[in-house]
């Protein structure tokens, strides 16, 4: 956990399903006023598949946060991919770590060999150097011998590998309810976790549905 002073988040969105997930994030993000900004960038594959899963239409990259959030961004700044000059590609840039949701394979396969090529690959090589955070939000299943071994390299370089895999036990009723409730458990790495996240607490708090009604 970080201390709760301000702080400086870069959130990363690749090709892989799971841009409800971003959305989520970076809500979460702009309205925490224990964040000061937000480095925003998203790779082209990424840039699709958030306008194919919501619907997005076609836009820009500088428009992504925007249309994301259905309103204008106060504190998140967008970068080009193919911007290796932008402030996150620098180790001497002040910054809490990093947040790639959803992570493709092939990024983490890029990460765990050190292929910088992109914005998103190098920031993420500049994070693990530099002893930073970076959690890679992977979706993907099932997984082959490549994909665990790439999976297992990028932990040995100090990145929490974390799946998406929502959780069934804490009542979420809705899609929005659970992918926020993960987004949380992703912040929670940042010292960033919402009031509203639910915490298990033991049997007695979970929340029982109601039976089905007999048929007469």
């Amino acid at each position: 956990m970080l201390p709760s002073d301000i702080v400086t988040v870069t959130l990363a969105i690749t090709g892989a399903s799971g841009a409800l997930l971003a959305r989520s994030l970076l809500d979460a993000l702009e309205r925490d006023e224990r964040v000061a900004h937000v480095d925003f960038v998203a790779s082209p594959h990424g840039l699709r598949v958030a306008h194919e899963e919501l619907d997005l239409g076609e836009g820009t990259l500088e428009q992504l946060p925007q249309r994301l959030l259905g309103r204008a961004p106060a504190k998140t700044q967008a970068h080009d991919n193919r911007d290796i000059g932008a402030n996150i590609a620098s180790g001497s840039y002040a910054s809490a770590g990093m947040i790639i949701a959803p992570c493709s394979l092939g990024t983490c396969a890029a990460i765990a060999h050190g292929m910088a090529d992109s914005l998103i690959e190098r920031a993420a090589d500049v994070c693990l150097k530099e002893r930073r955070r970076v959690l890679l939000a992977v979706r993907e299943t099932p997984l082959n011998r490549i994909h665990l071994r790439n999976l297992l390299a990028c932990d040995e370089a100090g990145a929490t590998v974390f799946p998406i895999m929502p959780a069934f036990y804490d009542g979420a009723e809705t899609l929005a309810e659970a992918t926020g409730q993960f987004a949380a458990r992703l912040l929670e790495h940042f010292g960033l976790a919402p009031e509203t996240m639910f915490r298990w607490e033991g049997r007695t708090q979970r929340r029982v549905a109601s039976p089905p009604a007999r048929r007469a």
